[in-house]
């Protein structure tokens, strides 16, 4: 039997962001306009959360920063680098973060009201899908997961042990764009719930997502610099939000950068009023994505407007890395730290490799993901 809401709350508000942070949550400006308590929110979460707990094993809390000083030698970086790790959190990354925000947002939306019919649905193979699944299964909503023909066997497992819908996505003749964001629009058009991490879709997940960069903030915060992998955009666009006046650097992958591409094509002037009226001169679907990096194979870098605004008016800019570089800094990152990360989960480290900062300069990577293949191998 689950503990009571009050006593479940005293045990995880030092430790549960949702918690420690809701004065800044949107969710939880919308629970106060309604007439909620602070305490009501809180009980809120510790609900949420203890369904975590039961479909996952854990809740949500603080995750470390750890010194990344000896990474940094073998790396030949003359920095003070600091490394936060996701790795261990719920469902094994930092995705459980931007949905677990939108169940708290849907949660405080339907309190007086019957809740909406239709499936959750998301367009995911990887950290995205299985977060969403985790969190879907925990509030007790069925889901639909629209995942590539190249999708990992370990991924689709974990989905089907989640008892997500899964919904293997083969392009039409002469489609053109990602095959899973196509059918996930047309489940959305036929009464389906979008429950992505792509603000475009679900503007709620960057509420949730802003915690990381909130714990960073206090766990460093004389932090000169972020450098964070980017694939569809949201992990980027919710840590420059939670961390004004810090500059960002988004880091592709060579095989996929089209924010780069369209970095370069509103360069030098950055029109950003043309970017919104006209997206489709800037932004487009990458021809053939690929990479050992698979999370970062988004063809369209979803929210790419406030992420490219955000870089620039913080100083950052786009770094794109070449898959030799990636390899070889996961090679080295799993070596020296020990931490299962995957590929992905160290491509921002690897574009802080290809363009490192000033000497001496205070800069956090994200290890975002756990590396589920290595997981099945060992």
């Amino acid at each position: 039997m689950r503990q009571p809401a009050q006593s479940i709350v005293s045990d995880v508000k030092e430790t549960n962001p949702f918690i420690l942070y809701r004065d800044r949550l949107d969710s939880y400006d919308h629970a106060v306009a309604a007439g909620w308590s602070d305490q009501q929110f809180m009980d809120l979460v510790a609900r949420l959360d203890a369904g975590i707990q039961v479909v996952d094993g854990a809740g949500f809390s603080v995750t470390p920063v750890i010194n990344g000083g000896p990474l940094a030698a073998a790396l030949g970086l003359d920095i003070d680098l600091k490394i936060k790790v996701e790795i261990n959190s719920v469902g094994g990354s930092h995705k459980a973060r931007h949905l677990f925000g939108v169940a708290l947002h849907s949660a405080v939306e339907n309190a007086t009201k019957d809740p909406p019919t239709g499936s959750l649905a998301i367009a995911s193979c990887g950290n995205a899908a299985i977060a969403a699944a985790i969190v879907a299964k925990a509030i007790n909503q069925p889901i639909d997961v629209f995942v590539p023909v190249w999708a990992e066997r370990s991924a689709l497992d974990l989905l089907q042990e989640l008892g997500a819908q899964i919904q293997v996505c083969t392009p039409a003749t002469n489609e053109k764009g990602d095959p899973c964001y196509a059918r996930f629009q047309q489940a959305l058009a036929n009464g389906s719930r979008p429950f992505g991490v792509q603000g475009t879709d679900t503007p709620a997940a960057f509420d949730g997502g802003r915690t990381l960069g909130w714990e960073l903030h206090d766990q460093v915060p004389n932090l000169d610099t972020v450098f964070v992998q980017v694939g569809g955009g949201a992990l980027g666009t919710a840590t420059a939000m939670a961390l004004p006046g810090v500059p960002i650097y988004p880091v592709q992958v060579s095989g996929c950068a089209p924010l780069k591409r369209a970095w370069d094509l509103l360069a030098p002037d950055f029109d950003m009023a043309e970017a919104a009226d006209n997206p489709e001169n800037f932004m487009w679907p990458w021809d053939e994505p690929s990479s050992a990096a698979s999370g970062l194979l988004d063809d369209i870098t979803y929210d790419w407007l406030p992420l490219l605004e955000a870089t620039l008016v913080g100083g950052g800019e786009p770094v794109v890395v070449p898959e030799a570089t990636l390899i070889e800094t996961h090679r080295i990152a799993t070596s020296v730290t020990g931490l299962n990360v995957s590929p992905t989960g160290v491509a921002g480290l690897a574009g802080l490799v290809e363009a490192p900062p000033k000497t001496g300069e205070v800069v956090a990577v994200l290890f975002t993901g756990v590396d589920r293949q290595n997981e099945v191998a060992a």
